[in-house]
């Protein structure tokens, strides 16, 4: 496609000199501010830092890669955020190659990258080098799917502490309940089989109606972050036609399709990982008019007791 195509150009037609730049000092790129949705700035923490922050950051966002319209602003947008916060895990879904090279010339130096997929559009992971250490992963396939959706699971540790991270992008559109549904059971099944002494994050694009999570229902040792939160309003719609122009839809809706899933490792003696806010990101307009995507993303911080 045309618009890819500009991706591509673009990301292909970076200098030496503009990556190591961006390697060394992350946000600080020009061109990276010149688009950014706020002021872009390195908000990484010094290694001195890192090692007494005990807190866990994550962001979960659906990035919309098969949008074709201003896919070079658009991706651009996406590494200041990610530039800006600086979390330690990155749960990205409708991703495609374009946008993974693109961002892998900007950020790989920080972030190891994880795909579930090289073809079409999938689910990836990056997890923050100084923080977050890759022990394995592996790809479950949803085997119903007729979407390629299937779930990311990487075993890693922080701080010490062994984790096992979760993604996905459930089956799409209100006709397909039966199978979301399905997958939801696949997701709940694989939290709850990880053994003991790991705690279990998932976070995705989950599609999910309220009244389908009722009907399949969460393990009790299950909770919905944002429920677990006090479900704060400013951040219950990830998916709102009201305020997010980026797709020309005759109707109008707010829905959670995106959420966050955490089972807390159950063996005495493992810290609590504990949820301790979350606010939605991607809320401004880039200057192409646009925003990064038509969903908003999750940035939620967890403490550990």
């Amino acid at each position: 496609m045309e618009k890819v195509s500009a991706l591509e150009k673009e990301t292909t037609s970076s200098t030496t000199d503009t990556r190591q730049a961006e390697e060394n000092t992350p946000g600080s790129s020009t061109s990276e501010a010149e688009d950014s949705p706020a002021v872009c700035r390195d908000d990484a923490e010094n290694p001195s830092e890192e090692e007494g922050n005990s807190k866990l950051s994550l962001i979960s966002w659906n990035v919309d890669g098969l949008d074709s319209e201003k896919q070079p602003e658009r991706a651009r947008g996406l590494c200041s955020y990610l530039m800006t916060h600086s979390p330690d895990v990155v749960l990205l879904q409708e991703l495609i190659q374009p946008y993974v090279r693109f961002m892998k010339n900007r950020l790989a130096a920080s972030y190891t990258f994880i795909e579930a997929g090289k073809e079409g559009y999938f689910v990836a992971m990056m997890l923050k080098k100084s923080r977050v250490t890759l022990l394995d992963s592996k790809i479950h396939d949803f085997p119903l799917s007729r979407m390629m959706r299937n779930l990311l699971i990487a075993q890693v540790l922080f701080r010490g502490q062994k984790f096992h991270l979760m993604t996905s992008h459930f089956e799409s559109c209100k006709a397909f309940a039966a199978e979301r549904m399905r997958q939801l059971t696949l997701v709940m099944r694989a939290m709850t089989s990880a053994p003991d002494d790991v705690t279990v994050l998932f976070g995705g694009d989950t599609n999910l109606r309220d009244a389908e999570v009722a009907k399949v229902g969460l393990p009790s040792c299950v909770c919905d972050v944002w429920e677990q939160l006090g479900e704060p309003e400013h951040c219950r719609y990830t998916w709102d036609t009201h305020a997010n122009t980026n797709k020309d839809v005759e109707f109008k809706c707010r829905l959670r399709f995106d959420r966050l899933y955490l089972r807390r490792a159950a063996k005495e003696g493992v810290p609590q990982l504990e949820p301790d806010s979350m606010t939605l990101i991607g809320l401004e307009k880039l200057p192409c008019r646009r925003y990064t995507s038509d969903h908003w993303g999750i940035y939620c911080t967890f403490s550990t007791e």
